[in-house]
């Protein structure tokens, strides 16, 4: 079975989850037998890992059509304009608004260089939906060319482009919904957004959600079908001994740890209320808030507020190494997410051996057992918790330990089965 998949960013060029799954998920997936991907991204830069699947650049795909069935393309996919303000998911360090432009005025044609080649930048940028538009152009020529018995597109960015590969070549489409607008938007849905998604989903032969939380508004706010709509949760990449090691803190107090991004999905003020809380009862603790996002200020503003700054620490955005040692410096890691489809992140903490407080409104709360789950708004359950961990040794090391065994069973492979079946289940 060959398997054409578009992302939209792939190892080591990520910006959060998003491409941390793919290729997570595509390694598992390169164990079985007789299967092959050709992953696709927008832009590819030549560093990344190969070795188990074949990676396309969309940036390097020559164009061989002419002109003319750009400007068709065009007339079939016009619902790729988005007007409105909106957070690309996977963003964590800027907050980008989008204004309303017209791609059919005065540049009416895709920009070609002189070897048949459209440029991508492949970031999250201004031109977010004009790339969007292009990946998905270059995406029915990929299709056309790569013989491929299913089509995988991982979230919104890349529904257009499963849908013109499978308009193209007219396999079956599975699409991978890692978040959903409702949760980048905490319920004030972008209609253009929305419509982008529900077509994908519409277009879909299977749809695999991360989690039954975001199964569930897919079903309700999508209008899909559950005998189509396949739950396969996420996993974690083993991490070597040596980035778990323990660093050096630098102070004797213990540290409370929030890492993500500093958005409305992600709770972080009622992070900053619940340490506020604990401080009140205790004074040996830190609590620092790792990530950036349009949110920043306003916590900083807070934590003012509070007089708590001389206890709280904002790091700005962090990735790769820095990440485990922030965690190696941690005594407690929470993630009080008012909607988290997943959650990859308390997994990274209980690999390095981090008690987690998790929001039961996240997909991850329905897989863990060995992690105290509180609602994202009951602050004084969160600094209960927060106190009960730093306070009691006997509590921290079930956690520790019983949390590592736990998550250390989560694994890509397994992940990579559930996918195969529904692979097959569309052919």
């Amino acid at each position: 079975m060959k398997v054409l998949m578009f992302g939209w960013e792939f190892p080591p060029h990520i910006s959060g989850g998003l491409g941390t799954a793919c290729y997570g998920l595509t390694k598992g997936l390169s164990k079985i037998k007789d299967l092959d991907i050709i992953f696709v991204v927008p832009k590819a830069y030549g560093d990344e890992d190969q070795s188990k699947m074949e990676l396309i650049g969309a940036n390097g795909v020559r164009i061989e059509q002419v002109q003319s069935h750009i400007e068709e393309f065009k007339n079939q996919h016009t619902y790729l304009e988005v007007e409105s303000q909106l957070i690309p998911y996977n963003d964590p360090e800027e907050y980008y608004t989008f204004r309303s432009e017209d791609l059919y005025g005065k540049n009416k044609f895709f920009k070609v260089d002189k070897e048949g080649k459209i440029e991508f930048s492949g970031t999250y940028g201004a031109n977010l939906i004009e790339e969007i538009y292009k990946y998905a152009y270059v995406a029915s020529t990929i299709s056309a060319e790569y013989e491929h018995d299913v089509i995988h597109a991982h979230d919104w960015l890349c529904y257009p482009a499963g849908i013109a590969a499978k308009e193209a070549s007219g396999k079956p489409l599975v699409i991978h919904v890692h978040a959903t607008d409702f949760d980048r938007s905490g319920g004030n849905v972008n209609p253009q957004v929305f419509e982008i998604e529900k077509k994908g989903m519409d277009a879909a032969d299977k749809i695999i959600t991360v989690s039954n939380l975001t199964r569930n508004i897919v079903i309700e706010k999508y209008g899909q079908n559950p005998d189509k709509v396949t739950t396969v949760y996420n996993a974690v990449e083993p991490v070597p001994i040596e980035e778990k090691a323990k660093v050096g803190k630098g102070v004797q107090e213990k540290v409370v740890t929030f890492l993500g991004r500093i958005t409305m999905q992600k709770g972080p003020e009622y992070f900053v209320e619940a340490a506020h809380q604990v401080l009140k009862k205790m004074d040996n603790v830190r609590f620092v808030m790792a990530g950036s996002g349009d949110m920043l200020e306003k916590m900083v503003d807070r934590a003012a507020e509070l007089g708590i700054t001389d206890k709280f620490h904002f790091t700005g955005f962090l990735k790769g190494d820095d990440v485990f040692k922030m965690l190696g410096m941690t005594d407690v890691y929470v993630m009080p997410s008012v909607s988290e489809p997943f959650g990859i992140s308390p997994l990274e903490a209980m690999q390095s051996n981090v008690p987690v407080i998790i929001s039961k409104q996240s997909g991850v709360a329905e897989i863990l057992t060995h992690a105290i789950k509180v609602d994202y708004w009951d602050i004084d359950a969160m600094a209960d918790a927060i106190y009960a961990i730093l306070n009691y040794d006997t509590l921290s090391k079930v956690f520790k330990e019983d949390g590592k065994e736990e998550v250390d069973n989560l694994k890509w492979a397994n992940a990579a089965l559930k996918v195969y079946d529904v692979y097959n289940s569309t052919l």
